[in-house]
């Protein structure tokens, strides 16, 4: 029996107040309402006129101020302007709110000090309040005041209001939380954001044949061979086996590309003239815009594509077309396949890249993140531990990046996210993260990794809101370590029942998986490349997803050996097999009159399935079923989370786990990277071992009948013989009898040696005498 994992990494249930607290039974109805409300004070600065200038040769070079205790906010600025239009919005949390006046001042700008031009002043108490879905609040002209409060020249326009973080203006706003953040970069970096996956095709490139090669070297044989590079791609095909300037392949060569396609395919057919020199005998180059588009499995034409030599002259690359050699090629971008980004286990999307094969959504995921608390302290600013901590949701194409809180150790986001749904067997992964790219930061630095939650989307009840606060676990070094917790409020809404329980029947994977599948080579190499390509495309975006974040969430690495996960799975294994060892256990017992009655009692029931056989089926179904209800009432009521006594994070060896943090190629002293492979040999001799003894049982199945040990199968086969006379004379029901009473017979009439077919089976020969 395994112990429950400690208090502190389990999951625990909430209660916030979600939405402002207007709920209707278990579904809440109000706009945001899967987070709590943030009050916020919302500033506007639309434009100003009629702004006195310097002196009579021109305007001011004007900017606002807002102001509201010690949080100030300004706008851009104009110069010889006396008409400026700023249209900026200030956002002031009503928690952070240490005055009861809001002023708003526009200054001249100016090298030494800048000059006062005129206030507008606000009372917190007579500011309105918004909620969306109203109207934005229209502004209005203030006259600008001087620090007397007397009426100056100059007026401003603005719009002044109280709301939450429903409100449009809310995205865009400049935060009072940001206030010691400086720059356009910097503050972009810490406003949230929605990003897109590329959209991945799999372009498939069946090399046919060339013709008419023209090698350099007439005196042999040309061992012929095609390379296709698209970007940081390249794969080659076999060495032609017809030596001739007519060399076949036949062979397909399978790329990731990304719409839009920036780079064209590259195929060169190249001559091996000596081991470590290739001669390009021709190269043309694919746009793939013009690439037909495959959408099933049915073969598209063939093409033929003329080979451009090129030749350096005096340094420069020049085309040289003395003669057409041409490469037959069928080239085609699959629509059919879903290119896999993710790991299988924790796949967020299973659609086809061709939209026209999609399928029609079955419902709507929506997440609250709501806040997170106790998180560790991840770097140092000005002498102090210090946490700047965004989080990344990631759902099928659509990422969600929330604004970075600054300088907490518990962050409150309430931010609100909806995805559709396209497969309930589907999984959303959420990432904690520390922004190190902030003002001062390390512009190379990396944004370290907090801590990450996967839910998947069929554990949870339709229409339920699950509001729970996760564990955020991350294996260092020297163990696994919380570094805090994440507060989630999660829904999935179906919006039809019977197309979902329809999706149970379908294929998890499109079809052209199973009709032309990959080879799990190929798989793991598309993968990879894939992933490489999502996370350069989202690094280019503006502001980035770093390529370590994109990383984190697809679990790029999770391929690589581990001593920890190797141990996991194998006791995942023995979980999966304990079930038919216990009943192993329970029917030994039955055999062997541990309880007489139960065995008398299992005597009666096989009397009865042997004498009416059509209840075996149904009895079978109807005890599944019983068993399904018992078990309902000790359902799981929460979404899962990770298990560091299944994942054995919680008591792995600091060797393991060094191993497992090692970088690839090894950067460990060679005596540690030595034991490290001895440790890893005995281990793969210990696999080595239960492969060849599952070979041989299979082979020994063999053997009864290919004469190997040809007085076994001698034996063998007049056992047929007798067995087929026997059983078609006599009927089933005597067999089954005797054969059960045999099977339950009473102690007293067993033998400790094996049974006599047991015997005979140890004794057939298996091919290991072959095995060097």
């Amino acid at each position: 029996m395994q112990r429950p994992p400690p208090e502190d990494f389990s999951l625990k249930e909430t209660k916030p107040h979600l939405g402002g607290g207007k709920v209707t039974g278990d579904k809440l109805t109000s706009t945001y309402d899967l987070v709590e409300q943030m009050q916020y004070l919302y500033v506007r600065v639309v434009k100003a006129k009629d702004l006195p200038g310097k002196d009579v040769t021109g305007g001011c070079d004007p900017y606002t101020e807002v102001k509201l205790g010690n949080y100030k906010g300004t706008t851009r600025h104009f110069e010889k302007k006396s008409n400026p239009e700023w249209n900026q919005v200030f956002a002031f949390s009503k928690d952070r709110i240490q005055a009861s006046v809001l002023e708003v001042t526009v200054k001249d700008k100016d090298v030494v000090k800048d000059d006062f031009i005129g206030r507008v002043l606000f009372d917190l108490n007579d500011v309105p309040k918004r909620v969306p879905p109203d109207s934005p609040l229209a502004p209005q002209w203030y006259r600008l005041e001087d620090r007397k409060n007397d009426k100056v020249r100059g007026e401003l326009m603005l719009a002044v209001w109280m709301g939450t973080q429903a409100d449009e203006a809310f995205p865009e706003a400049w935060h009072s939380d940001a206030a010691a953040v400086s720059g356009a970069d910097s503050i972009a970096t810490i406003r949230s954001k929605v990003y897109l996956s590329p959209k991945l095709w799999y372009l498939r490139v069946n090399v046919i044949e060339a013709q008419d090669l023209l090698p350099t070297d007439k005196s042999r044989f040309p061992e012929v061979f095609v390379k296709a590079i698209l970007g940081n791609q390249a794969l080659k095909t076999r060495i032609s086996m017809n030596k001739t300037i007519n060399p076949m392949w036949n062979e397909d060569l399978m790329f990731v590309a990304a719409e839009p396609f920036e780079e064209p395919l590259i195929l060169s057919v190249e001559d091996r003239v000596a081991p470590n020199k290739d001669e390009v005998l021709g190269v043309c180059a694919i746009p793939l815009q013009y690439v037909d588009r495959r959408l099933d499995h049915k073969p598209i034409n063939t093409r033929w594509f003329n080979l451009e030599k090129h030749i350096l002259v005096e340094g420069e690359k020049k085309k040289e077309v003395k003669f057409a050699s041409r490469i037959h090629m069928r080239i085609c971008l699959e629509g059919g396949y879903h290119v896999l980004d993710e790991s299988t286990h924790y796949s967020s999307d299973l659609r086809p890249t061709a939209k026209q094969l999609w399928k029609s959504s079955i419902g709507v995921l929506e997440l609250g993140i709501l806040n997170a608390q106790g998180l560790s302290p991840m770097k140092t600013k000005d002498g102090r531990a210090t946490t700047d901590a965004y989080c990344v949701a990631k759902f099928g194409q659509k990422w969600v990046r929330t604004r970075t809180i600054l300088d907490s150790f518990s962050p409150k986001w309430n931010e609100q996210y909806t995805w559709e749904v396209f497969d309930p067997c589907t999984v959303i992964t959420i990432g904690v993260f520390d922004n190190c790219h902030l003002q001062g930061g390390d512009k190379n630095g990396r944004d370290a990794r907090i801590g990450k939650v996967r839910i998947r989307l069929s554990t949870l009840e339709t229409d339920r809101v699950y509001t729970h606060s996760y564990p955020l676990l991350v294996l260092h070094p020297n163990g696994v370590k919380k570094m805090g917790e994440i507060h989630l409020a999660v829904r999935f809404t179906c919006s039809s029942l019977l197309n979902m329980m329809h999706m149970y029947s379908q294929p998890l994977l499109p079809k052209m998986h199973y009709i032309y599948p990959l080879t799990v080579g190929q798989l793991d190499s598309l993968r990879h490349q894939a992933t490489q390509i999502v996370s350069m495309r989202l690094s280019r975006a503006e502001p980035p997803l770093r390529k370590e974040v994109v990383e984190y969430m697809l679990d790029v690495g999770s391929h690589m050996w581990s001593m920890r996960r190797s141990k996991a799975n194998f006791f995942r294994i023995m979980g999966v097999l304990s079930g038919l060892i216990a009943v192993g256990k329970w029917f030994d017992q039955i055999c062997n009159w541990k309880n007489p009655i139960t065995t008398v009692l299992i005597h009666i029931l096989f009397l009865i399935l042997v004498m009416y056989p059509e209840l075996i089926l149904p009895t079978i179904f109807l005890y599944l079923f019983l068993i399904g209800v018992w078990y309902y009432r000790w359902r799981p009521r929460n979404p899962p989370h990770m298990d560091t006594r299944l994942s054995c994070a919680d008591n792995a060896h600091p060797d393991e786990l060094d191993e497992e943090f090692d970088t690839f190629p090894t950067s460990r002293p060679p005596d540690i990277v030595r034991m490290r492979y001895d440790r890893l040999r005995s281990i793969a001799g210990r696999i080595q071992t239960v492969v060849g003894d599952l070979a041989t049982q299979g082979e020994r199945l063999q053997s009864l009948l290919s004469w190997r040990d040809p007085r076994a199968t001698a034996l063998f086969v007049l056992f047929c013989l007798v067995a087929a006379i026997v059983l078609y004379v006599t009927p089933f029901q005597v067999v089954a009898l005797l054969t059960g009473f045999y099977v339950l017979r009473h102690p007293r009439f067993r033998y400790k040696l094996p049974s006599v077919p047991l015997n005979f089976f140890r004794r057939l020969p298996a091919r290991t005498d072959y095995m060097l």
